[in-house]
C-alpha cells in the first residue's frame, strides 16, 4: 500500500510521537514510530513502534499477545504527532492495566479550581471493572504460574460456577448479619467471579452494559418484566 508520508514531520532522531486510542476513545498509551515502523503499521494493519531504549522496532503484542489492530491513523495540524485508533486485544500497559494512564490522575477540575487528587481514589467504576476484566483476560490468554484466575480457568466452568455460588451465599450471609464491611468485601469477591464467568464465555462487561441499556430502554427482553412486558419501577 503506497501512502504519502511527506506531511509527517519526524524529529531530529527520525521519530514521531503516537497517541494510541481505543475504539471507544479511551487513550491507551504514548509511543514512538520511525518511518519504518509507520510503514509496517500501514502495510500490516498491526501497530509497530520504535523503542528509544532498545533502539529497535517492536510489534505491539508480539510476545504478550496483546496486539493492536489498526482502525484509523491520523496526523495533527503540524504533522508532528500521530493519532492511532486501534482495536486492543488484552491490556495495553506492561503493568497489567488496560491503559497506561489508568489510575494516574495528577489533577481534576473541581467546581472552583484545579486541585491535586490521589490517583487511587480517582478511577471511575467502569474503568476499574474494565481494568480488572482485562487482567482476567490476560491471565486466560497468557497463564501465570500460581495465578488463582488461571486455576479457575484450568478447572473449567463447573469450578467457576461453584465459586460463584459460594460467593453468592457468603454475600447473603454478610447482608443478613448487616455488617457493612463484610457486605462490601464479599460483593467484591462476587463481582470478580462474575467477571471470570464473562471471560469464560468470551463476553465482556460492555456486552453486559448493552443488555442493561436494553432493559433500561424497555427492550423486548427484560428479566424483570411481567406478562404485560411493562418494566416495573426499580
Amino acid at each position: 500500500m503506497n501512502v504519502d508520508l511527506s506531511m509527517i514531520q519526524f524529529d531530529a532522531h527520525g521519530l514521531v510521537p503516537v497517541v494510541v486510542q481505543e475504539e471507544n476513545n479511551q487513550v491507551l498509551m504514548l509511543a514512538y514510530m520511525n518511518r519504518e515502523a509507520l510503514e509496517k503499521t500501514i502495510e500490516t494493519g498491526a501497530a509497530w513502534y520504535y523503542s528509544r531504549s532498545r533502539k529497535k522496532l517492536w510489534k505491539k503484542g508480539e510476545t504478550s499477545g496483546n496486539v493492536q489492530r489498526v482502525q484509523e491513523l491520523s496526523y495533527d495540524c503540524d504533522g508532528d504527532t500521530l493519532l492511532l485508533r486501534v482495536k486492543q486485544t488484552g491490556v495495553a500497559c506492561h503493568t497489567g492495566s488496560y491503559s497506561c494512564f489508568s489510575g494516574r490522575t495528577l489533577y481534576h477540575a473541581s467546581e472552583n479550581s484545579i486541585v491535586p487528587v490521589d490517583a487511587k481514589d480517582d478511577m471511575p467504576l467502569a474503568e476499574i471493572l474494565s481494568d480488572l476484566y482485562q487482567v482476567i483476560q490476560s491471565r486466560r490468554l497468557h497463564p501465570v504460574e500460581g495465578s488463582y484466575t488461571n486455576y479457575l480457568f484450568d478447572k473449567g466452568q463447573d469450578k467457576i460456577l461453584k465459586k460463584l455460588g459460594e460467593e453468592t451465599a457468603e454475600t447473603i450471609i454478610a447482608s443478613k448479619n448487616n455488617i457493612r464491611e463484610d457486605v462490601l468485601y464479599e460483593m467484591g469477591d462476587l463481582w470478580y467471579h462474575c467477571l471470570v464467568l464473562l471471560a469464560y464465555h468470551n463476553m465482556t462487561p460492555e456486552d453486559l452494559l448493552e443488555e442493561l441499556k436494553r432493559r433500561h430502554n424497555g427492550g423486548s427482553y427484560h428479566k424483570f418484566a411481567g406478562k404485560t412486558g411493562i418494566r416495573p419501577d426499580m
